[in-house]
């Protein structure tokens, strides 16, 4: 045994970067929500960047660890222990047979990520471990992590200790400014239905999950009421007959029948898997270019 859940979480999942290809037969990407916090998890710990981890959302997770390790713990804000000492989050942990670990109330965000010295000895499916509730694939037996279960990984002795500087931890903001590209179906919509799109504060509504985001706020009119059901890119706007935008997330359907307004730029999603339900989002026009930039950028800055 290595790492075993002793209580009964809320909503814990492994992930990873996600499964890719397989959309036409209709398995979603899935992955982690949050890939900055992901990506900085894996390079304090000094990992492949495609390593698993553990999503926590509405807290309170508790583990008892079997064998040493090294963890980090990134995301949301929240109340971390070991032994019930308070500790930081956002850096690395060494940990010892017998320790154990908790997660509490998340003061600030939504998920919280937990990963482990070169991860968590999982077999893959889909050419991933990441947890898709809705196919039951991934994680431990396509499920959300339970009590008694056990996550083996391989034990190590780091001694070290790696924080991420100050400057680099999220603050989560009041209002949210998501960056858009505007779909090849935006000539559906006339000039001054984009441009209230783009004027008009949005709220985050309690149908929010892994799959999507719906907001409340001004609604928005299309030319067309529906489309042939074609592949949906993360990130997506849709805009469905009440028009209120849906934002497509990591465990979104794999086809979809709306019309899109534009596609959510994927680094600022993430921003948005940290929100919760009445916080205030804005959209931002982006092009194409500048959007591609902006992920070269994001990306290259996580390579060891």
């Amino acid at each position: 045994m290595s790492l075993e859940v002793i209580n009964s979480p809320l909503l814990s999942l492994i992930q990873d970067k996600g499964r890719f290809s397989y959309t036409s037969i209709g398995v979603t990407n899935s992955g982690v929500m949050d890939e900055y916090a992901y990506n900085i998890a894996n390079n304090l710990l000094g990992n492949e960047l495609n390593t698993n981890i553990i999503e926590i959302a509405f807290s309170n997770i508790i583990f008892i660890a079997h064998k040493n390790t090294t963890i980090a713990i990134t995301g949301a804000k929240c109340e971390f222990f070991i032994n019930d000492i308070t500790f930081n989050t956002w850096q690395t942990h060494n940990i010892k047979a017998g320790d154990i670990i908790k997660i509490g109330k998340i003061l600030s965000g939504s998920r919280v990520y937990l990963g482990v010295d070169n991860g968590f000895l999982i077999k893959k499916e889909f050419g991933s471990n990441s947890t898709t509730l809705k196919e039951n694939l991934g994680g431990l037996n396509g499920d959300k992590l339970q009590k008694g279960d056990i996550l083996n990984f391989n034990s190590s002795t780091k001694i070290s200790t790696t924080r991420l500087k100050k400057q680099y931890i999220p603050d989560y903001k009041e209002v949210l400014i998501l960056r858009v590209v505007l779909a090849y179906q935006n000539d559906s919509f006339k000039q001054e239905e984009i441009d209230k799109f783009f004027s008009n504060i949005y709220t985050i509504t309690n149908e929010f999950n892994r799959m999507g985001c719906k907001l409340e706020g001004e609604e928005i009119a299309c030319d067309i009421e529906g489309i042939v059901s074609e592949g949906i890119s993360f990130g997506a706007i849709q805009i469905p007959k009440d028009g209120k935008p849906i934002i497509l997330l990591k465990d979104r359907q794999t086809i979809g029948g709306y019309p899109k307004i534009g596609s959510v730029l994927s680094i600022d999603c993430f921003k948005l898997s940290q929100c919760k339900p009445l916080q205030k989002v804005k959209f931002l026009p982006i092009s194409l270019e500048e959007a591609q930039r902006k992920m070269k950028i994001f990306y290259s800055s996580f390579i060891i």
